[in-house]
C-alpha cells in the first residue's frame, strides 16, 4: 500500500509546474502556482545563514537534522546559533537578538533576509529539500503555514520551558 502512495506522490510531482520540480537556476515562473523558485548554488556564491535559537529544543532538533542532510556538502548552510554570548546582529544583516527570536531568519546567498515561512523554504532548499520548501510556498499551503508559524513562534518559549529566563532580554541557560 505505502509504495502505490509513494508512486502516487513521486508521478504527481513529476507534473508540477516548472517552479515545483525544476533544479536548475532560477527562471521566471508563473506567480499564480509557486511564488517560491528553487534557488541554486554554485562555489562562488556566498552561504545561506540560518540564524537560530541554540537554547530551543525543537529548534536544535531541526537544525541536527539540516546539518545532517548537508553532511555531504558541508558549508553550503552555516547555522548561527544566536544565543551564543558574541552573537552580533550586525554581521548578520542588522538582524538583532531579539528579532531573531521573534522569528526564524535566514539571509540567503545573495544576502536577502527571509523571515518566517519564507525563512523555512530557503533554508530547505539550501540542504535538498527544495520540493519541501516550494510545497510550503505554494498558494494553497502558504496560509496555514504562515498561521501555524505564528502559533509556534508565539508559543515556542512558553512551550519549551523557557517563558520565565527569557524576560529579561536575553534568554539564559537553566543552571539546575
Amino acid at each position: 500500500m505505502f509504495s502505490r502512495v509513494r508512486t502516487c506522490l513521486v508521478s504527481g510531482l513529476t507534473r508540477f509546474p516548472s517552479c515545483v520540480t525544476s533544479r536548475a537556476t532560477v527562471r521566471a515562473t508563473p506567480a499564480a502556482f509557486c511564488r517560491h523558485q528553487h534557488r541554486s548554488f554554485s562555489s562562488e556564491s556566498e552561504t545561506v545563514k540560518v540564524l537560530y535559537d541554540g537554547l530551543c529544543p525543537i529548534c536544535v532538533t531541526e537544525i541536527r537534522f539540516l546539518q545532517f542532510l548537508q553532511r555531504n556538502e558541508p558549508g553550503k548552510v552555516d547555522f548561527i546559533d544566536i544565543s551564543q554570548p558574541g552573537y552580533d546582529g550586525a554581521k548578520y544583516k542588522d538582524v538583532s537578538y531579539e528579532m531573531a527570536m521573534d522569528q526564524m531568519h535566514v539571509i540567503d546567498e545573495k544576502g536577502e533576509v527571509h523571515r518566517g515561512v519564507p525563512a523555512f523554504a530557503v533554508m530547505y532548499s539550501a540542504v535538498g529539500l527544495g520540493w519541501l520548501g516550494r510545497f510550503m510556498m505554494c498558494p494553497p499551503v502558504r496560509p496555514f503555514m504562515d498561521k501555524s508559524y505564528a502559533i509556534f513562534a508565539k508559543n515556542r518559549l512558553k512551550w519549551t520551558g523557557r517563558g520565565d529566563e527569557c524576560t529579561s532580554g536575553r534568554c539564559e541557560r537553566k543552571t539546575n
